[in-house]
C-alpha cells in the first residue's frame, strides 16, 4: 500500500509546487474515516483511494483532482458528510466528492429507460467538472483490476456496465490506453472462455517469436537515426486480447488469418519529423495497400493525432506502425487528462499547439445541451450511444473532399454532411463505382457518389436510418415541409371555389397586401393555415374583399307555426314516397352531386392533409369535409352524429364528393357493431362470411354481455366500396348466431 510521504513524491515530480498540506490532509482524513473497513480481498479499504490517486498521478493531475480521489467514497461508506468536507477542504472538493457518490449509486445497466436516466445523470454530473469523469474513470480501472474477489453475478454486471459505458466513454475522452486496459478486464469475466483462448494463442505466437518485437524496434530506430531522426523513439507491443477478438470477430478471421498482431509506436519531436519517418519507412520496406490513415491532418473527434500505417516489414512480418509527435501521444493516452495540464494551449515546435479546449469535451457539452431539449430517455440512450460509443469512418467524394462521419453511417448521412440539398435530393448511391442500398454502412476510404433527382422529397422513415444529428434534422425539416406543401395544395383548392362562388378569381398575388391582416409572413404559410383548418376561407375573402358579405343564412325554426313545423323547412323539397323522379329531376341531382363547387377527394393513402373521422368513409356514403384546426380536413359520412358539434361553425364545413379512379381499387374502412350468441363457431362464422366477400377485418374486439347469453362483437373492416359494405351486413343478418348487426358512424 503506498505511503503519505510516497504519493506527495509522485505529484511532485511532474508539480513541483504542489500543496503538500492538502495531500498530507486528505491522507490521513481518508485513512481515518475508512479506519479498519476491509474490500471484499481482505485488503484495507484505504487500499482503493490510495490506488485511484496513483492512476491519476500517472495523469499528472492536480493536487485537488488527487484529494478528490482520496476522500471519494468518504460521503458514501463512512460517517463523513459534505459539510464536514467543505469545512476542511473547500466548496470545489466537496461538490466533487459529493458528485462521485451519486454517480456510484448509478446502475447503468438495468432496464433500457432506467439505465438512459441514468446515463444522463452521468452525464451531467461529468459535464460540470471534467475532474468527476477522471476520477471516476480510475475508480472503475481499480475495481475492474480487483473484480476476481466478486461475486459470479456482481463481475458480471459491473463489467457489462464497464464495456457498455465506461471503456467507450474513456475511449470518447480520447484516453485511449485505459479504454484498452478496461476493455480487456471486461472480456475477460464477460466471455472466459474466448478470453483464455486468444491470450492461449497470443502467448504462443510470443513464444514462437521470442525477440522478434526486440528486433523490428532495433531495426526501425537504426533506419531512422541513420536518415537523420536522431531522437526518434521506437516502441514495439503485441496487441492486447480484446483488441485481437474484435477483429476477429468484425473480419470473420481465424487468429492464423490474423497478419497485423505487432504494433509499433514511433514518437519524434515534431510534426515535419512525423511525415519524414513515414517517407524513411515507406522508402524502406513495401506498404500494404488500403491500411494508411493520417489523423494529424484530420484529427479524430476525441482529439487523437497519429499517422498509422502497415507495412511487409523486417523478417517479411506485417507490422502496424503509428507515428506521432510526443505531444501527441500524451493526448493519444491521457485525452482529456492531457489537456488539462496544458490550459494556455503551450506552443510546440512545428505547431503542435494543444486547444483550449479539447474537442472531446466541448462534444460533451453539445451533448449535455441536448439534454435540454426534452427527447425520452429511450431515445436519449439511443442517440448517444451512436455518437459517444463510435469511432470514425472517412469516406471521399467523387473529387476528393474528405468527410468524416460516426462509425455505422450510410450514404444518406454522407450526402447530408456534404450538403443539405444533396441529402433532400438523394434516391441512390454509388459506393467505390457500384450502386449499394442506401442502407449500407460506410467504411473507411469508400468513394461516395451521391445519386440524385430533382422530384425526391426524404422519406420520413430515413430518420430512423441516419446517425447524425444534422441528418435527422434536414429529414424533419423537409417532411414539415412537405406535409406544408400539402396543406397549401389543399387551402388553395378551398380559397378557389370559396372566391369562385363569390364571384371573383382568387390568386396568390391578392394575398400580399392583407398578409399582416391574416397574422402571416408568407403567401404559402397562410394559404397552408387554411388547409391545416387554422384559418377560414369566409376570413380570407373578408381580408381581400372587407365589403363582402357571406349570402348563406342559418333558418331558425319558429315556436308552433303549423303541423310538423313545416314552415321551418323552407329550404327543403319533398316528394311523395311513392312519387318517381323525372329524368330531369335525376340529371339535375346528378349535376348538383358532381359540382364544380365540390372538392375531389380520391382517398387519404397519399394525402396527408386529408383523414376520415374514426369511424370512417366508403364511397358511395355522402359525406361532408370539415376543416379542423391542426388536422386539417376530415371527411364525415352524412350520417355521423359528430357533425352536430359543428352546426354553429358554417365555415368549417366543405362541400366534398368522391373522385375514384376505377383501376385504383383502395380499401376504405368502416365500423360495425354486433350483438351475437355466445356460443362455439360464432366467431369463426363471421370471420368466414367476411373473408368469402374478399374484406378484410382490420381490428377486431369481442367482449361478454351484461346477458351471458350474448357477445358484443366490434370490429373494423375495410371493404371498397357501400355496396361491398352493404353485402356483408346483409350476410352476417342471415348468420343464426348473429342477433344484431349494424354500422357505427362514431
Amino acid at each position: 500500500m503506498m505511503r503519505q510521504y510516497e504519493l506527495v513524491e509522485r505529484v511532485q515530480k511532474y508539480k513541483p509546487d504542489a500543496n503538500e498540506a492538502l495531500l498530507n490532509k486528505a491522507y490521513v482524513y481518508a485513512m481515518q474515516k475508512h479506519g479498519q473497513q476491509k474490500r471484499a480481498s481482505g485488503d484495507p479499504y484505504i487500499s482503493h483511494p490510495l490506488e485511484v490517486a496513483a492512476i491519476l498521478t500517472d495523469m499528472h493531475l492536480d493536487e485537488s483532482t488527487i484529494a478528490v480521489a482520496l476522500l471519494h467514497d468518504t460521503i458514501e461508506d463512512t460517517t463523513a458528510t459534505r459539510a464536514e468536507i467543505d469545512e476542511l477542504f473547500g466548496e470545489d472538493i466537496g461538490r466533487l466528492v459529493e458528485g462521485l457518490t451519486k454517480l456510484k449509486r448509478l446502475d447503468l445497466v438495468s432496464k433500457k429507460a432506467k439505465q438512459a436516466e441514468n446515463l444522463r445523470k452521468l452525464l451531467l454530473a461529468i459535464s460540470d467538472d471534467v475532474r468527476v469523469l477522471l476520477v471516476k474513470l480510475a475508480d472503475r480501472l481499480h475495481n475492474m483490476r480487483t473484480l476476481e474477489h466478486m461475486r459470479d453475478d456482481k463481475r458480471a454486471r459491473i463489467s457489462e456496465e464497464t464495456m457498455e459505458i465506461y471503456a467507450p466513454l474513456a475511449g470518447r475522452m480520447g484516453m485511449q490506453d485505459m479504454r484498452d486496459e478496461l476493455e480487456d478486464l471486461s472480456f475477460r469475466y464477460l466471455n472466459p472462455e474466448a478470453y483464455e483462448t486468444v491470450t492461449q494463442r497470443l502467448a504462443e505466437l510470443s513464444a514462437r517469436n521470442e525477440g522478434l518485437i526486440k528486433k523490428i524496434e532495433d531495426e526501425l530506430r537504426d533506419l531512422l537515426i541513420a536518415n537523420g531522426l536522431l531522437n526518434a523513439y521506437v516502441k514495439g507491443r503485441q496487441k492486447k486480447p480484446y483488441s485481437v477478438f474484435r477483429k476477429m470477430q468484425s473480419k470473420s478471421l481465424s487468429f492464423e488469418q490474423l497478419s497485423d498482431v505487432y504494433g509499433f509506436r514511433i514518437l519524434v519531436d515534431d510534426i515535419p519529423a512525423c511525415y519524414r519517418a513515414l517517407g524513411i519507412v515507406h522508402t524502406r520496406w513495401r506498404v500494404v495497400p488500403g491500411r494508411f490513415k493520417d489523423y494529424i491532418s484530420t484529427p479524430k473527434q476525441n482529439d487523437y493525432r497519429s499517422i498509422h500505417t502497415t507495412i511487409v516489414g523486417p523478417s517479411r512480418q506485417r507490422i502496424e506502425l503509428q507515428i506521432r509527435t510526443r505531444r501527441m501521444h500524451e493526448i493519444a493516452e491521457f485525452g482529456i487528462a492531457a489537456h488539462s495540464l496544458y490550459k494556455d494551449g503551450e506552443n510546440a515546435e512545428g505547431g503542435d499547439r494543444l486547444p483550449k479546449e479539447s474537442n472531446a469535451y466541448s462534444w460533451l457539452r453539445h451533448t449535455i445541451e441536448a439534454l435540454a431539449e426534452g427527447d425520452n430517455p429511450e431515445e436519449f440512450l439511443e442517440h448517444t450511444k451512436l455518437e459517444l460509443f463510435q469511432d470514425q469512418v472517412f469516406c471521399f467524394t467523387p473529387k476528393g473532399k474528405l468527410i468524416a462521419l460516426p462509425r455505422g453511417a450510410t450514404p444518406i448521412d454522407f450526402a447530408y454532411a456534404v450538403h443539405t440539398n444533396i441529402g433532400d435530393t438523394c434516391v441512390g448511391a454509388k459506393i467505390n463505382g457500384r450502386i449499394m442500398p442506401l442502407v449500407t454502412r460506410l467504411n473507411n476510404g469508400d468513394e461516395v457518389e451521391i445519386i440524385r433527382s430533382g422530384v425526391q422529397v426524404p422519406p420520413a422513415a430515413w430518420e430512423e436510418i441516419v446517425v447524425t444529428g444534422k441528418a435527422r434534422a434536414a429529414i424533419r425539416r423537409a417532411t414539415r415541409m412537405a406535409i406544408r406543401k400539402q396543406y397549401a395544395g389543399l387551402g388553395y383548392r378551398i380559397l378557389e371555389r370559396t372566391f369562385e362562388r363569390a364571384g371573383k378569381t382568387f390568386s396568390r398575388e391578392i394575398l400580399k397586401p392583407v398578409l399582416h391582416r391574416l397574422g402571416h409572413k408568407e403567401v404559402e404559410d397562410a394559404i397552408a393555415s387554411v388547409g391545416r383548418g387554422e384559418l377560414s376561407s369566409l376570413d380570407v375573402m373578408r381580408a381581400v374583399y372587407p365589403d363582402y358579405k357571406d349570402e348563406r343564412t342559418t333558418v331558425k325554426p319558429a315556436a308552433d307555426q303549423g303541423w310538423f313545423n313545416m314552415p321551418s323547412a323552407s329550404g327543403m323539397a319533398f316528394r311523395l314516397p311513392d312519387g318517381k323522379r323525372t329524368a330531369t329531376e335525376a340529371a339535375k341531382a346528378a349535376e348538383d352531386a358532381n359540382s364544380a363547387d365540390h372538392l375531389p377527394i380520391r382517398g387519404l393513402a397519399s394525402n396527408v392533409e386529408v383523414r376520415f373521422a374514426p369511424a370512417g368513409a366508403v364511397p358511395g356514403d355522402r359525406i361532408v369535409g370539415i376543416m379542423e384546426e391542426g388536422k386539417g380536413l376530415t371527411i364525415y359520412p352524412i350520417q355521423s352524429s359528430a357533425l352536430q358539434h359543428f352546426d354553429d361553425q358554417p365555415e368549417r364545413w366543405i362541400d366534398v364528393r368522391w373522385d375514384l379512379d376505377e383501376a385504383n381499387r383502395s380499401r376504405f374502412p368502416a365500423k360495425l357493431a354486433l350483438n351475437t350468441l355466445n356460443e362455439p363457431g360464432t366467431l369463426a362464422s363471421v370471420c368466414k362470411t367476411t373473408a368469402d366477400l374478399d374484406i378484410n377485418i382490420k381490428t377486431l374486439h369481442m367482449v361478454g354481455n351484461a346477458a351471458s347469453d350474448f357477445s358484443d362483437i366490434a370490429v373494423e373492416v375495410e371493404v371498397w366500396d357501400l355496396r361491398h359494405l352493404t353485402q356483408l351486413l346483409s350476410q352476417l343478418k342471415e348468420l343464426d348466431c348473429v342477433s344484431t348487426v349494424k354500422r357505427v358512424y362514431d
